[in-house]
Order: C-alpha cells, then sequence, then structure tokens
C-alpha cells in the first residue's frame, strides 16, 4: 500500500474507469479528493466516525471553495476560445497545472489531518465512500466504479 495520500491517488486515478468515475461523482457534487482519501483511509483501517468526516469536509471545503473551484472554473472557461488561440491555450494549461498542484496541496492537507487516527487491526467495516459520497452519488454506478478499483488497488499491493 502506498503510505501517503498523493501517490495513492495517483495509483487508484490511473486505473481502468477510475478518472471517469470521479469526474461523474464530481460533477454530482462530490469532492474527487475526500473520495481518494476516504479509499486512502480504508486502506490504512481507519475507521469512519462522524467527527473525522466533519475534520475532513470542513478542511476540504474551504480550499476548493478558495482554491480549486476557481481554477476550475477558469480552466473550464477558456475552453473552447483555447481551441483557436494558441497563448490561451498556454495559459490554460498553466492554470491546469495550478489546478492540480491545489489538489496536491489539499491531498497533504488532509494527510496530515487523518494521520493522527488510530488504525484497526482490520478493514474496517463501515465504508468511507458511504460517509464522503454526494447524496446523489451513493447508489452511482461511477461510486461503485471507484469502490472496485479501490479494492482492486489494495488487494494488489498488499500482495494477495
Amino acid at each position: 500500500m502506498h503510505s501517503d495520500l498523493w501517490n495513492h491517488a495517483l495509483a487508484l486515478y490511473a486505473r481502468p474507469g477510475v478518472e471517469t468515475a470521479c469526474l461523474s461523482l464530481q460533477t454530482a457534487g462530490g469532492d474527487v479528493c475526500l473520495l481518494l482519501c476516504g479509499t486512502w483511509l480504508q486502506a490504512r483501517h481507519v475507521m469512519p466516525e462522524a467527527e473525522r468526516v466533519g475534520a475532513l469536509r470542513e478542511l476540504a471545503g474551504g480550499w476548493q471553495r478558495q482554491v480549486i473551484e476557481p481554477l476550475r472554473q477558469l480552466r473550464r472557461q477558456w475552453r473552447d476560445e483555447a481551441v483557436t488561440d494558441a497563448n490561451l491555450a498556454a495559459l490554460r494549461e498553466q492554470v491546469k497545472k495550478l489546478e492540480l498542484e491545489a489538489e496536491r496541496t489539499l491531498l497533504e492537507r488532509l494527510e496530515a489531518l487523518a494521520l493522527t487516527w488510530p488504525r484497526c487491526s482490520e478493514v474496517p467495516m463501515d465504508d468511507w465512500l458511504a460517509w464522503l459520497a454526494p447524496d446523489q452519488g451513493v447508489a452511482n454506478d461511477a461510486l461503485h466504479q471507484l469502490r472496485a478499483a479501490a479494492s482492486a488497488l489494495h488487494a494488489f499491493e498488499d500482495g494477495a
């Protein structure tokens, strides 16, 4: 298992179907960084609790609103025009890199918060994704896809 959240997120996101699932959950109002954090916490055998979920949501919410969402909005706003404007396309790529760096920073902050939480001896029976998914995404196929990919990644990394 990847010990740090960033490398876990990269490995999971690279698995087939995960990018599409994450984008679908994001469209439904989910926070992809929180969901990836949830899969990492599940793999680390950390028990989900309302207080922990609240702390993660509070930390992520402000960063999403103040940093990530404005960058994402600007990048999307320039999508069509950047096709015919090379200078704008170059700027859009810089914004895209800033957005990714902002997501990495958020993952690092989430990890720092969660590292103090004790691990259980076994995988928690309660599912972090059920706690962190948007209401519209709880029964969503994308959530099942993410859960299955995370389970397969954990099994692969554990040598099962």
